[in-house]
């Protein structure tokens, strides 16, 4: 059977419907379905998308029988209009335009007013003894055709057309006169053959084929594959091609062209919405050449076609159960409809018009989730620019956390606080960030780096605060001494004001006016209606009860990462910690000894001669104790009585020491040592990769005491505030475990120290001991971490990166090329690469399973808030996720719509 390329649409009946958009694109599916409902649609027909997918595997030639379809189907056309391509006495004239599967709107060619040469102008001005509106679909043809067609730039003809305007000293191209727009026709001629270098085609089967090819050849132009890029479009076979006949908008006053939405899509109030101009064509609405009349207007025009067209306007939402975008166009009183797809809306009406269809019945509980994507969502929660504004754009980074934030530059945390207290507003520039810089991100506007990705540490912890953050700008030169930075010749000192967009990654030049996001009663609604569809429970990454309770405002049903090392930052607290590392490797030795020492008065023996080690130690846990139960008891408040997951301590000891000399000689003066003792220490700590060194559970394998401290401080704090009738429920994590023995023996020094908490209290309470999957061979050998763990939560940054064998803050500098490259389909600490790391997930969790029949699994990486994560959790028969507070409602939607797929 010979392969069909060609659809036809006309007299009622259509060969195609709104279900066979990737064969006939939207635009043509929607075409064929509207003809089948009667609606008054110009006949035509379409080019199927299979064709272009043919044209650009056959270098540039149409398929085996298109042509003869083609033939075939014009002469149908011509039969329906009883009119003929070319034919000056009963001219056919036809639009030529794109429509893929997914609407690129405005990213591809179109043609209007195919048909017209010199013996058909001559043809209308006879039928319809208007010679205006005859040269002016002419010239606009013309325009048209060369620009798109032929690559002969707009630009030329638009001199030509203002160069006419001021000779006839008017404004605007409708109050040219038909003898001037002829004259015009006669100019655009001449600058087709300049540039083109031959003569306007005059045969309406050439301008026909050459017009099919353009807008084929537009599915690869620039603007096309980067919109697909930007919107992550992929698989489409490519465009298909409508040939449509043409009804004038621009024959009199008697005639218009307009853009209706049977919604608004700014609000989503229900209410008609949109924008007409009479005695023109569509281009002119759009153009802005004229100012067009809102809709509502058309009513006193001409009612007859506005009581029709908000009639057809009921119909098509109701029938598409969705917000519609249409156009139309009035020829001599009839109104045809000549386009309608699912309208472009709003983070705002998308929420408003889920909401109100499912109250409306229009559409069920489980559509109404759909209605609304996760970064439609994302925008609703930050701040973003005033769209209107003029950006100055000096510099591109990793969009690591969304939002909008204006300041004056400080390049390190103590200006950043000290700027704040002032009431200064600040944005925080270093080269990376560390723990110590807490203070000075949470006192800033936003977070720029030149280094790291979007899992580093400034963009971790900037999503967790809901800061705007900009990470990876490889174009910012920073110069800390002189306090100044350098892109390209562009200087900027400490003071200069910058706007940072977090959503796109563009660092602006100067104030640029921000709008505050508005949440509606309608957004609450959503998001409950999300909670009736989703299976997966959604948890919070939290680490003081401040953010414990605005994740709790943005639903968190818990937390399910508490990082314990960012309260050692908090005021003095610091202090203790350094005293206590000053002390750690003497402490561990004594440990040592203390293993190997075979008699009590040995023991003794060794104990005396480390005392003052034991009293630095010990006596800084001492101090950090009542810091630690006083901030669990803060969370366990402002969570209870939900779950709260806490890990133990991660990072590596380093990063709670100065790195630069002055503050190394502080440390000293505070602590009561030289300075060179505290820069021993430093360098001794040094690690060529401490992500792979001496950190996580390997801490507590090597300071017990440690362990036992942070494990008092959960416990206490835990029967303080079950102690006045508030529920807790603490999970304890051991992070970073990668074999069952270093999970037992870190385990087994957790119970112990919660054994006596209870027997000095004489009371118990109930709590769980997990593990923190990171380690690929603790996923590899999960039946057997199952033994000793209660629940895993996989921390997938760092899973990732020892899966992927990538640093997570260098791997930037070369990730997106392998992306660009199709190496990886995306960044993998942007996306879980389901593939590999997800594979090992999964297989973690069915080991685990397999041994803990009711083993609780979560994830708490960044992934953690990531859609396409979310729906892979959903899809292994995890328990819940965990995110940061403003990735919570998010998290909500993306697992709503995961259980309706």
């Amino acid at each position: 059977m010979a392969q069909k390329w060609v659809y036809f649409f006309g007299n009622g009946k259509a060969e195609g419907n709104a279900k066979m958009k990737e064969l006939l694109g939207g635009k043509g599916a929607n075409l064929a379905e509207m003809t089948n409902l009667a609606i008054p649609v110009p006949p035509g027909f379409t080019i199927a998308t299979k064709v272009c997918d043919q044209y650009y595997k056959n270098n540039g030639k149409w398929p085996k029988g298109l042509a003869e379809e083609i033939d075939k189907n014009v002469a149908k056309l011509e039969k329906t209009m009883n009119a003929k391509l070319g034919d000056p006495q009963k001219p056919l004239f036809v639009s030529v335009r794109s429509g893929a599967a997914v609407s690129m709107p405005g990213m591809m060619n179109t043609i209007l007013n195919l048909g017209l040469n010199d013996d058909v102008i001559d043809g209308i001005i006879e039928k319809t003894d208007n010679r205006r509106f005859a040269y002016d679909i002419y010239r606009r043809f013309i325009d048209m055709f060369g620009d798109v067609v032929m690559g002969c730039q707009h630009e030329y003809f638009e001199a030509v057309i203002d160069a006419a305007k001021k000779k006839a000293k008017v404004k605007l191209d409708n109050e040219l006169t038909a003898e001037q727009l002829k004259k015009v026709v006669e100019q655009y001629k001449k600058v087709y053959k300049k540039h083109v270098g031959k003569l306007f085609p005059q045969d309406g089967r050439t301008q026909l084929t050459l017009a099919i090819n353009a807008v084929i050849s537009s599915w690869m132009a620039n603007r096309a594959v980067t919109y697909r890029r930007l919107n992550k479009i992929t698989g489409l076979l490519g465009t298909a091609v409508n040939v449509q006949v043409m009804v004038f908008g621009n024959m009199g006053e008697d005639c218009g062209t307009g853009v209706c939405f049977t919604r608004n899509p700014s609000t989503g109030k229900k209410e008609f919405y949109g924008e007409f101009l009479m005695n023109a064509q569509g281009e002119d609405v759009v153009a802005g050449i004229r100012t067009p009349l809102p809709l509502k207007d058309l009513a006193k025009v001409m009612p007859p076609a506005y009581t029709q067209l908000t009639r057809l306007m009921t119909r098509l939402e109701k029938h598409y159960k969705d917000m519609q975008d249409m156009e139309f166009t009035i020829q001599e009183k009839k109104l045809y409809i000549l386009q309608t797809r699912t309208g472009k809306r709003t983070a705002e009406a998308a929420v408003k018009m889920a909401v109100d269809m499912l109250k409306e019945k229009l559409i069920p509980r489980k559509e109404a989730v759909t209605r609304v994507t996760p970064e439609q969502l994302d925008r609703l929660l930050h701040p973003h620019f005033d769209p209107k504004a003029k950006r100055d754009v000096i510099a591109k980074g990793l969009p690591a956390s969304p939002g909008a934030a204006v300041g004056q530059v400080v390049f390190d945390a103590e200006a950043a606080e000290a700027w704040n207290k002032k009431g200064k507003k600040v944005i925080l520039v270093r080269i990376e960030t560390s723990p110590e810089d807490i203070g000075g991100m949470d006192a800033a506007e936003g977070v720029l780096t030149a280094r790291g990705g979007m899992t580093s540490h400034a963009a971790v912890v900037a999503r967790g605060m809901g800061k705007c953050c900009i990470s990876g700008i490889a174009a910012l030169h920073i110069n800390y001494k002189a306090r100044k930075l350098n892109v390209g010749k562009l200087l900027i000192k400490q003071g200069d004001w910058l706007s940072i967009d977090g959503s796109t990654g563009e660092v602006i030049k100067g104030k640029l006016p921000t709008v505050e996001p508005t949440v509606s009663g309608d957004f609450g609604r959503f998001m409950k209606i999300c909670d009736t569809v989703r299976m997966l429970r959604v948890r919070t990454n939290a680490d003081t009860p401040h953010d414990a309770k605005r994740a709790r405002q943005f639903g968190a049903e818990g937390i399910g990462l508490c990082r314990t090392e960012h309260m050692f930052f908090e005021g003095e607290r610091i202090w203790p910690v350094r005293q206590m590392i000053l002390a750690a490797d003497d402490y561990a030795a004594m440990l040592g000894e203390l293993d190997a020492a075979k008699t009590h008065k040995d023991k003794k023996a060794i104990e005396k001669k480390y005392a003052s080690a034991i009293k630095q130690f010990e006596g800084a846990l001492r101090k950090l104790l009542p810091y630690q139960r006083s901030d669990f008891e803060g969370i366990f408040k402002a969570m209870a009585p939900l779950p709260v997951t806490i890990r133990l301590l991660d990072p590596p000891l380093h990063e709670f020491l100065p790195q630069d000399a002055a503050s190394q000689a502080e440390m000293a003066r505070r602590l009561g040592v030289k300075t060179a003792v505290v820069k021993e220490k430093v360098e001794k700590l040094h690690e060529f990769n401490p992500m792979l060194g001496h950190r996580g559970c390997r801490l507590a394998v090597t300071y017990p005491p440690i362990c036992r401290m942070q494990t008092r401080a959960i416990i206490e704090a835990a029967l303080n505030v079950n102690k006045k009738g508030i529920a807790v429920l603490p999970e304890i994590m051991v992070p970073l475990a990668g074999a069952v023995t270093e999970l037992k023996l870190v385990k087994d020094e957790i119970v112990n120290e919660i054994k006596t908490v209870f027997k000095e209290r004489n009371t118990r309470i109930k709590y769980m001991i997990g593990t923190m999957i990171e380690v690929p061979r603790a996923a590899l050998t999960a039946d057997e971490i199952a033994t000793e763990a209660e629940f895993f939560s996989f921390g997938t940054n760092d899973l990732t990166q020892m899966t992927m064998g990538f640093s997570r803050d260098d791997a930037g500098k070369f990730l997106g090329e392998y992306v660009q490259k199709g190496i990886y389909p995306d960044d993998p600490f942007q996306k879980l690469d389901q593939v590999g790391v997800g594979k090992l997930i999964e297989m973690g969790t069915t080991l685990g399973r397999k041994t803990r029949k009711n083993l609780k699994v979560g994830i708490c990486g960044e992934h953690g808030g990531e859609p396409d994560a979310i729906a892979f959790c959903h899809r292994i028969g995890m328990n819940y996720v965990s995110c940061s507070p403003f990735r919570v409602p998010i998290a909500r939607l993306a697992a709503a719509q995961a259980a309706v797929k």
